[in-house]
């Protein structure tokens, strides 16, 4: 899907980043002045190397936790799109005054410093964990329940003072609420990994993947070029009933762990064959996961022209070449 969008300057925080990543690499391809905001806690370095030496491209070692830090990298900015945050559900529930302190009151700080500045737009990455305890499917954007983790609460309050910011002080905002991203630069190791490029690794190591429970949680997996398209359309939307609103980002269909794991045994053997004889080892039920994540797109679809190519088997292709040849 060709979307034209240059010639403009924008903030990516949280850049180096993986969603932060591509993101910055998409917009310099097209010919925008890219300013990256990160502290490297979670973001690597190697993540820019395609863009690091472009002459349209800024790297800012900063913290959206200071001010100063958020001011100085929106000052002449069109547009920001705000990734910085700590994700994962299990660290939030080990550490939630970090999560709080980083994804409320640094988002906070880049809502002010983007009024300061007047930046034009204010799109951020909200977070299908807001969902919470609802029990309806598909998820759509209206109806929310209670959130299960500090990360999940971090994630509804960004989306509280992103409608009051727009009502109080006109900023334009829009809420991307991802579900489930996947795709190249996503970090594999760690303890708080995402499910798929920990499962690829260790697949690809003869390492027996730990899928939680009975692995028929399922989940709406939603590939990163799909995110992508998301973002730059909530850039150059110019229907006002597409602004100041949030959006469910996913490519609306959902797949068990089960399913998930024989994917990627399936890509993966087209590669290893031995890959399809890897034992899987079931573990328990992680606290603050929610059961069943499906994500209806009818809203972004009709308000943002969204239509994502890729869907999860197809998104697992490439993410399959592309772990293949880095890890």
């Amino acid at each position: 899907m060709h979307i034209n969008f240059s010639k403009k300057k924008v903030l990516v925080t949280g850049g180096a980043g993986f969603i932060g990543s591509n993101l910055c690499e998409a917009l310099v391809n097209k010919g925008n002045k890219v300013i990256c905001l990160d502290n490297f806690v979670t973001g690597k370095r190697e993540n820019l190397s395609a863009i690091i030496n472009n002459s349209n491209f800024t790297l800012i070692e900063g913290d959206i936790r200071v001010l100063e830090d958020c001011l100085k990298a929106t000052r002449g900015v069109d547009y920001v799109l705000h990734q910085a945050a700590l994700g994962s559900v299990p660290r939030s529930i080990k550490d939630p005054i970090t999560s709080n302190d980083v994804n409320v009151g640094g988002f906070l700080n880049m809502l002010i410093a983007s009024r300061d500045h007047h930046v034009k737009r204010f799109v951020y990455a909200a977070s299908s964990s807001t969902y919470g305890d609802s029990e309806s499917m598909p998820k759509v954007e209206e109806v929310i329940g209670k959130p299960l983790s500090p990360y999940a609460v971090t994630k509804y309050i960004n989306e509280l003072y992103a409608d009051v910011f727009s009502k109080t002080y006109g900023l334009e905002t829009i809420g991307l609420r991802y579900f489930n991203v996947f795709g190249r630069k996503q970090d594999p190791n760690g303890a708080y990994a995402a499910v798929i490029p920990k499962f690829l690794s260790q697949l690809m190591a003869g390492e027996s993947p730990i899928i939680n429970g009975d692995g028929n949680y399922s989940r709406d997996f939603t590939y990163i070029d799909n995110v992508i398209q998301a973002n730059l359309l909530s850039l150059i939307t110019e229907d006002k009933e597409a602004i100041n609103t949030v959006y469910n980002v996913a490519y609306g269909d959902r797949n068990t762990l089960n399913n998930l794991m024989s994917y990627l045994k399936e890509f993966l053997s087209v590669l290893n064959p031995e890959i399809q004889n890897v034992a899987v080892i079931r573990g328990e039920n992680r606290l603050g996961d929610i059961p069943h994540s499906h994500a209806s797109i009818e809203k972004a679809k009709k308000l943002l022209k969204y239509n994502p190519q890729f869907s999860l088997q197809e998104g697992l292709k490439e993410a399959v070449k592309w772990y293949w040849g880095n890890l």
